[in-house]
């Protein structure tokens, strides 16, 4: 019952956004009565709101918190949303259709993911109904009267102004409108004064509603409200570097470096920093040696890595073999740290981990070793001496139970790391001369269906860390699959958006916050996905290249080398040397310019194919 002063159904049914904080809680135990009556696969989220007019008849429909469905809206098929979607009085959805996170709709817009088929034998009422699904990205605000056909994807960040007809995908940023919609410019670029620009023929008015007051909805007709942001890049403090879309190549050197503003500034001086790390190799390996192994750094204990990251950084540098051992040594001491039966290495004074139902392990030290002992016998002109039993005897429907158990909603860096060492395995298997399988082919089939068209990654981000696990675990996982096989990476400039985006997080990159895993996982996957582009948002891409290797070079530590990070491991030791002399390369490839530093990974992460495809090299 509606009391008098309080807003009524009616009210809430056209103004959703109210109902959560006003609603009497007679009104909420009737909205949850009005949730449950939605016949169908129905699965409601915290803070929803279903309008008792909307005729809501899906076959499936899945809303995320925080998201409401207005008055007089038709919903019918499969619809699943994220968090903070809107769909607004009188709109359409239809078909099979699926939303990101904070999507608005607006007014009178229909969203239409199916189809007649229309062969002339037949009348169009007889005619099948077809259906590819519409996906519409993250924070994309959609005007009134807007009508999205089947097919279409609509990328993270879009625009999309009042009255269009989109039939074409749109790419992440875009501006359109039309009919046909057409893609006027990036939402990036600035136009006007901050906080509101008026696109010409859309009909759409984009303002920031800081400077009204008016709630983070879609409003009146066309007009599209951006929830605390405006014409800049979300998160990123400044205002963003100018997208382009030249050809200008991923490396072209620039002749001098420049501010975002064109400024000039005194290049960086990458080949006097090598040459002063390079004549302190000696030192810093001779500081790690406790007389009998490795450690990462004086006090620690000994670790298998440690002694995989004194060779890296050996060859890395010196080209040659760390001085306390010889070149046979070395490698007798790392082969006879394999199990022969299992092909595992075990981190000093620990038992051997024990396999899974399906024959290769969940987690632990031995996972990272399948690389690090790896490829360092590698560079040293040598390889494992036996196979990994568990990865070679993996049948295909054993992967791909074990890929679908794999933490990706809650921790997709873990799943990401284990991809990376069964995938590692698979390679030396190959180079060991096993015989190669459909195992592995299975792998990257697996991944290529599951990859998601919104940001190119797999995993989940969350509020509490965004995009960390999910860029962490992207590096890991295509580290070891894609870049180590050689295989192009899906969605390249999805990549290159979401990692931009995370870039940005100023929990990770900021105020001298980063460490080598972070660091490393954003430049790697930039590198690798311009490898496959042709110049986009590479002026972006190298002012944040730029700005780490600013940051970064004086932090070496003369005869230590680097620390991981100011976080955890604030003191310089071989594991962040190892890592950051690898960052440094792969930032300095970014801006064209690795050649000054007279090295190139050769090991973990060398930037070129440990081979091309999953057959076995004959």
């Amino acid at each position: 019952m509606d009391l008098p002063g309080q807003p009524s159904v009616r009210h809430f049914d056209h103004c959703p956004w109210l109902f959560t904080g006003q609603a009497t809680e007679e009104q909420r135990l009737a909205q949850r009565e009005v949730q449950r009556a939605v016949v169908g696969d129905t699965g409601f989220g915290e803070r929803c709101y279903v309008a008792e007019s909307a005729a809501v008849f899906p076959d499936r429909l899945r809303l995320g918190n925080d998201s409401y469905i207005a008055a007089h809206a038709y919903v019918t098929g499969d619809l699943t949303t994220g968090t903070d979607c809107t769909l607004n009085p009188f709109t359409t959805v239809r078909g099979t259709v699926a939303l990101g996170n904070g999507v608005r709709i607006g007014a009178h817009t229909s969203l239409l993911g199916f189809n007649h088929t229309i062969s002339p034998d037949l009348p169009v009422f007889r005619q099948p109904l077809t259906s590819r699904g519409i996906r519409i990205g993250d924070d994309v605000w959609i005007g009134s009267n807007v009508v999205v056909v089947d097919g279409v994807t609509v990328g993270d960040h879009c625009v999309i102004g009042a009255g269009a007809v989109v039939t074409k995908d749109l790419p992440a940023w875009s501006v359109a409108a039309g009919n046909p919609a057409r893609v006027l410019r990036d939402r990036r670029e600035q136009r006007g004064r901050r906080g509101e620009g008026v696109d010409s023929g859309t009909g759409a008015v984009i303002s920031d509603p800081g400077m009204s007051g008016a709630p983070a909805h879609t409003g009146p007709a066309g007009v599209i409200s951006a929830p605390g942001t405006s014409e800049a890049t979300p998160g990123s403090g400044d205002t963003a570097p100018e997208h382009r879309t030249d050809h200008a190549a991923p490396n072209s050197r620039p002749s001098t470096a420049t501010s975002p503003d064109g400024a000039r500034r005194h290049p960086l001086d990458l080949a006097g920093f090598a040459d002063t790390a390079r004549s302190q190799v000696a030192p810093l390996l001779e500081r790690c040696w406790d007389g009998e192994r490795y450690v990462d750094r004086p006090g620690a204990a000994p670790t298998v890595r440690a002694h995989c990251d004194a060779v890296e950084i050996a060859d890395l540098l010196l080209s040659a073999v760390p001085e306390q051992l010889s070149a046979e040594e070395h490698v007798g001491r790392l082969s006879r740290l394999q199990d022969p039966k299992s092909g595992l290495v075990p981190e000093f004074g620990e038992p051997l981990p024990e396999a899974e139902a399906d024959g290769f392990i969940g987690d632990g030290a031995a996972l990272y070793h399948v690389l690090c002992v790896g490829y360092a016998l590698d560079v040293l002109g040598s390889g494992l001496p036996h196979p990994v039993r568990g990865v070679q005897d993996m049948t295909a429907r054993q992967l791909t139970t074990r890929l679908e158990a794999l933490p990706w909603r809650t921790g997709a860096w873990g799943a990401g790391a284990w991809i990376d060492s069964w995938a590692t395995a698979a390679h030396w298997n190959l180079r060991h001369g096993e015989p190669g399988n459909a195992t592995t082919e299975s792998l990257f089939g697996w991944l290529l269906t599951r990859a998601d068209p919104w940001t190119g990654m797999w995993g989940t981000p969350s509020a509490e860390a965004g995009r960390l696990q999910v860029v962490n675990g992207y590096y890991r996982l295509t580290r070891g699959s894609f870049a180590q096989f050689g295989l192009p990476v899906p969605y390249p400039e999805r990549v290159v958006d979401a990692v931009l985006d995370h870039s940005r997080d100023t929990r990770y990159f900021g105020a001298s916050r980063e460490n080598a895993c972070n660091v490393l996982d954003v430049a790697h996957p930039l590198w690798l996905s311009t490898r496959q582009l042709n110049g986009y948002r590479t002026p972006e891409i190298q002012h944040w290249a730029e700005h780490q290797l600013t940051a970064l070079l004086p932090r070496w530590h003369p005869s230590h080398g680097f620390a991981f990070g100011p976080g955890p491991g604030p003191e310089p030791g071989l594991q962040g040397t190892e890592m950051w002399l690898a960052i440094t390369w792969y930032l300095a490839d970014l801006l064209g310019r690795s050649d000054e530093l007279g090295y190139h990974p050769r090991g973990i992460h060398r930037p070129e194919p440990a081979r091309q495809g999953v057959r076995r090299l004959n």
